[in-house]
């Protein structure tokens, strides 16, 4: 009994040592800054490594004239975009060996079924799960829709469709939950437990008003800073008019705000002028380790990418980087 005793703790020192080894002698995972942009008039995707002592700009083709939502996975060196030339999603792979090759085209790997939906605006990429907006359209009847895939080796698989009750643009995924903004106003709405809804008709758990706020398209959130920032295109046609809302500590804010009501100014970081170059920004993402803005404006020289620094207080703060961006409708930035 004594000698089965000291070889079990015998293999238990052994176990716990080789663990411990593997541990130690495993590699951290190499830090990574990449910002991607989706076109919807050149048939291109870029793609930046801002940890790059040159960063250069890499263009690359894709079979889609029109995409949007686009998404970068560093694991899988994959974009994701919703395509509005083909109507499905799309994943293009092999973008670090085209830029080691010096090549200009990505390989498409996968794709949904065509034509499930007509008239994207965005993508919400959680884990496996591909949520894309459908903006109420002729070739749809006129319906807005939220459609759920789920990525696998072979394409995406349409497990869910939720109708909504006012139209779609931007859209974002905190946790369980799925924020998205209501095109033609000033309101956000919040679906709690967004997956765990049946296919159907979807109802909001809270929409509130951001006052101040004419038309948003762009929404992202940070979780480890708790911000929230929108973007304001106001008219469409109008090049000076468009804005950035940045709403601190959002949880609480957003928690304080009864249903139907308004996050008032007085919770807000402003940026809005002419100095700021905003016309129509449709996209937006945030970097919460550099504090950088990054913005696609549609309209203005044809499409740009603009980069802020974080406001402390509203203004009309001009970007601290302007990158000529054909067509750009919408920006992800990968930070690990």
């Amino acid at each position: 009994m004594k000698n089965v005793m000291i070889t079990s703790a015998l293999l238990i020192f052994l176990f716990i040592s080789c663990d411990n080894d593997d541990s130690q002698n495993t590699p951290p995972a190499a830090p990574e800054a990449t910002l991607v942009t989706s076109s919807n008039t050149s048939g291109k995707i870029t793609y930046l490594d801002l940890l790059s002592a040159s960063a250069m700009v890499k263009s690359f083709t894709i079979t889609s004239v029109d995409a949007e939502g686009v998404f970068y996975d560093s694991t899988g060196d994959a974009v994701i975009v919703a395509s509005r030339t083909n109507n499905r999603l799309e994943k293009y792979t092999g973008i670090k060996t085209a830029i080691t090759a010096g090549t200009d085209n990505l390989t498409l790997a996968l794709n949904s079924v065509t034509g499930d939906f007509t008239n994207a605006r965005e993508t919400a990429v959680s884990g496996d799960v591909v949520v894309v907006t459908q903006d109420q359209l002729a070739s749809n009847g006129m319906i807005n829709k939220l459609f759920v895939y789920k990525i696998t080796s072979t394409g995406f698989t349409l497990t869910k469709t939720f109708t909504t009750d006012f139209k779609l643009w931007g859209i974002h995924m905190a946790g369980n939950d799925l924020y998205a903004v209501a095109d033609l106003t000033g309101d956000i709405v919040q679906y709690k437990d967004f997956m765990n809804n049946a296919s159907g008709n979807i109802t909001a758990t809270k929409r509130v008003t951001i006052e101040g706020l004419v038309r948003s398209h762009g929404i992202t959130y940070s979780s480890s800073d708790d911000v929230m920032i929108l973007t304001d295109v106001a008219s469409a046609t109008s090049g000076t008019d468009g804005g950035l809302i940045i709403i601190k500590n959002f949880s609480s804010v957003f928690n304080a705000t009864a249903a139907a009501g308004t996050i008032m100014m007085t919770n807000q970081v402003r940026i809005y002028g002419p100095n700021s170059l905003l016309g129509n920004p449709v996209d937006v993402a945030y970097d919460s380790t550099t504090k950088n803005i990054y913005v696609a404006e549609r309209l203005n020289a044809g499409g740009e990418v603009l980069t802020y620094s974080y406001p402390t207080a509203s203004g009309d703060f001009a970007p601290k980087n302007i990158r000529l961006e054909a067509g750009v409708t919408s920006v992800f930035l990968l930070r690990k």
